[in-house]
């Protein structure tokens, strides 16, 4: 698809630059900031039964923390080492020891008393484990009856009866790919996976946009871009390593823009930990904030796009690339005509930014010669996700930033290979190499020998729902195999979840750890199977990057703290697809990581070399240096699309508050401290604009509910730099507000934004008993710490 190849790692900027640091104090002391080296020491001292393997997991594995891709201790954008407190945090799963056996067959009462931090801290999976209806205790269970009884299980239902989820937890592009052959083979397309959760709405947008639903530019690309937008994303927090690249690429004159509901503190100041000039004296990485309301960023960029059509009207080429847009973008008038349509006033109120900063933002993007669009969940996790990233793509095409250097369209990425996860085939919308269409069927099934089904599976949040149907419903969900994951922490309404969890008959969970839904019960029994990790992986295993760069790790030896009965996923996947199908199980009979490489470079053409990846820091990028590279799309015309959108309704009615959900210091659910470093907010707090709460007489670290028809959450409000009438919560605590059934239209992933009410916590328990809101709410037992 690409002609120009990634010219691999460069030579950051030597020279300091004092004009970039936060202050002249030596590492921020007396600040708010992460503690990183204090941090480190802990973690190194966490590992010290087992610091020979994981230090040879920093110095020969990919990261199976972020989406950046760093290989051993290097990457492909920047020259030197680079190390990170997030691949650091989720070193522990790889090097812990089994668990206790004491506590691994205690009373299920007992284990419920441990969150999921403290479970994790547990240790690892041992073996095999089976407690099924009525039983107190999870008991052992040899391999063979456990994969026995699933299989029974599986040749029982009818095939739309079942689900498959692979979580996003270093699982490899092999586990993925046999994960996903497996259950086409079984029968079922019901099968999906966490990325979805987060970006599918990114991919979906690209490919109606562009053709392609995949980053189309590189990390590089940051360093000789004008100007570098992060939209909806904390790219600082996710993915630290960003940061040294954010630096360099101020370094080189790149004016870096945040467009975020809420000033995160860490995309203001931060402290790059692995560069002496920030470490000392840390990096001001933002130019410019752009405090927009949840759910006004498609107004905001109407607001761009009208500006620049005033622009135009003064003075043709004044914003607008014409000749890009004559040679390689389709329905141009068409979106013209309706943005010219929308109100100053509309775009004003919905965006809740002025009409003065939209017309800043778009002069300065009209003057941009290159630009690069990044954006993460603030954009995706919403009903009308594929709009918005639609939308970023308008300004990208109108301004021809797109298929060449310094410039393009990035979906960042949070986990390592989830990029993977789809282009191997584990989304209910896809199959390897393509989407899942008429066309790309009859080829995978001459691929792969055998028929695949034809219905349309179901998301994960579909399915989950699917459980409760009637027993005689043809789609009722009765086992629910997970590679990882934790539901009643990922999606909305956790009361729903653990109801549906404990509707299964049989419940599978093939992971390293116990997690808070591993303890729910079930109608028939919960199994649980050890899986191993990334680096334990036979033949090793490959990953691939936000870039589009696919990476091998390798095996690596000398875990001291070794779980012996563990095995690799793909081969967990394998020995299940013999034992329902026996008779023709040789269509999926892999036996080293070899072969399914072999398999997955015919099944998506991309992925064309991914074969010849054997050994530590083997890497290619599929695609070339950029996607749609000289504006030629992969699209039937070979032309881009312009997609008018209207404005979206929040249902935010007069004195509400829209509320949006976000991560603190934690990597997707898994919390690693109760109190963000970046702006010392606790787990319940609630970040609230001072004057919102001064005007409800709200105080500083005062009681407070927030209460909707879907839930109730109690916290207390902290003051915070959020734009007036929305509030934050972190994720997973604030999802008992978040309803379910609610679903992107296109991408079909849950909505993790709703409007709500905000109260003193006195005045609302006081008139708990009056009819305050439409269903009753219990005594809430959540204590607040």
């Amino acid at each position: 698809m690409g002609k120009t190849k990634h010219q691999g790692p460069i030579k950051g900027t030597k020279m300091p630059q004092p004009k970039h640091w936060v202050s002249p104090i030596p590492f921020g002391l007396g600040k708010v900031k992460p503690k990183h080296i204090r941090d480190s020491m802990k973690i190194a001292w966490e590992n010290k039964d087992n610091i020979g393997y994981a230090t040879r997991i920093l110095t020969k594995g990919v990261c199976d923390g972020c989406a950046l891709g760093v290989s051993g201790m290097f990457d492909q954008t920047l020259k030197g080492p680079h190390m990170c407190t997030t691949r650091l945090n989720v070193l522990r799963l790889n090097t812990a020891p089994a668990i206790d056996e004491e506590i691994l067959h205690s009373d299920i009462d007992e284990l419920r008393k441990y969150d999921s931090k403290e479970l994790r801290k547990l240790g690892r999976i041992p073996y095999p484990l089976i407690r099924r209806k009525g039983e107190r205790k999870f008991s052992r269970l040899t391999w063979d009856d456990a994969m026995d009884m699933i299989a029974d299980k599986m040749k029982q239902l009818n095939p739309r009866q079942y689900g498959f989820y692979l979580t996003s937890r270093g699982i490899t592009n092999e586990s993925y790919y046999v994960a996903a052959k497996t259950a086409r083979f079984l029968g079922t397309n019901n099968i999906d996976n966490a990325s979805r959760i987060c970006h599918s709405p990114s991919k979906t947008a690209l490919k109606r946009s562009i053709g392609v639903g995949a980053s189309t530019c590189n990390y590089q690309d940051w360093f000789g871009a004008d100007v570098l937008l992060f939209w909806g994303s904390v790219a600082s927090n996710a993915s630290p390593v960003s940061t040294k690249y954010m630096l360099e690429a101020k370094k080189r004159g790149a004016k870096i823009i945040v467009i975020n509901p809420y000033k995160e503190p860490a995309m203001d100041k931060y402290w790059v930990p692995s560069n002496v000039e920030s470490a000392l004296f840390g990096t001001k990485l933002a130019d410019d904030f752009y405090q927009v309301n949840i759910g006004g960023d498609i107004a905001f960029m109407q607001g761009i796009m009208k500006h620049w059509f005033e622009m135009e009207a003064i003075d043709p080429g004044s914003a607008i690339n014409h000749e890009f847009v004559q040679q390689h973008v389709n329905n141009f008038k068409e979106l013209r005509d309706h943005v010219q349509t929308q109100s100053w006033e509309e775009i004003v109120k919905s965006s809740g930014i002025t009409k003065e900063r939209i017309i800043e933002l778009a002069v300065l993007l009209a003057k941009s010669e290159n630009a690069v669009y990044a954006w993460a969940l603030g954009l995706t996790m919403h009903a009308f996700a594929s709009d918005n990233i639609s939308q970023v793509a308008n300004l990208a095409l109108l301004r021809g930033h797109l298929g060449r250097k310094y410039n393009g369209l990035m979906p960042f990425r949070g986990h390592s290979s989830v990029q993977g996860s789809g282009e191997m085939g584990a989304d209910p919308f896809v199959l390897p190499g393509g989407d899942f269409v008429e066309e790309n069927i009859n080829r995978m099934e001459k691929i792969w020998g055998f028929e695949i089904p034809k219905w349309q599976g179901d998301v994960v949040g579909v399915t989950l729902e699917n459980i409760v149907l009637p027993e005689d419903h043809e789609r009722k969900i009765k086992l629910y195999y997970m590679s990882g994951g934790n539901f009643l922490e990922t999606m909305p309404d956790p009361d729903f979840i653990e109801k549906a969890l404990s509707e299964l008959e049989i419940r599978v969970h093939q992971d390293i750890i116990l997690n808070t839904s591993t303890l729910v019960d079930a109608k028939e029994a919960v199994i649980v199977l050890p899986a191993k990790t990334r680096y334990e992986q036979d033949g090793g295993g490959t990953s691939t990057s936000t870039e589009r760069m696919v990476y091998f790790s390798p095996e690596i030896e000398g875990n001291k703290n070794r779980i012996e009965e563990a095995r690799s996923e793909w081969k967990i996947y394998v020995d299940l697809a013999h034992r329902v199908k026996p008779e023709t199980a040789h269509l999926v009979d892999f036996k080293t990581g070899q072969e399914i490489r072999n398999e997955m470079a015919v099944a998506n053409p991309n992925y064309e070399g991914v074969q010849d990846l054997k050994k530590q820091g083997d890497v290619f990028q599929w695609g070339g240096a950029w996607l749609c590279e000289d504006g030629i799309c992969p699209t039937p015309d070979g032309r881009g699309s312009l997609i008018p959108v209207e404005i979206p309704d929040m249902g935010k009615k007069e004195g509400n508050f829209v509320l949006t959900t976000r991560r603190g210091k934690q990597f997707n659910s898994m919390v690693y401290k109760e109190t963000d470093p970046f702006n010392n907010a606790e787990r319940y707090d609630v970040l609230i604009n001072a004057k919102d709460a001064q005007e409800l007489r709200i105080a500083q670290g005062e009681g407070v509910v927030i209460y909707n028809d879907f839930g109730v959450f109690q916290g207390k409000a902290k003051y915070a730099d959020i734009t007036s009438g929305n509030l934050g919560v972190h994720f997973p605590e604030g999802n008992f507000l978040l309803p379910k059934g609610r679903y992107e239209k296109l991408a079909k992933i849950p909505d993790y934004n709703v409007a709500v009410k905000v109260e003193k916590a006195d005045r609302y328990n006081a008139r708990k008993d009056t009819k305050y809101v439409e269903k009753k709410i219990d005594d809430l037992e959540m204590t607040v710490g």
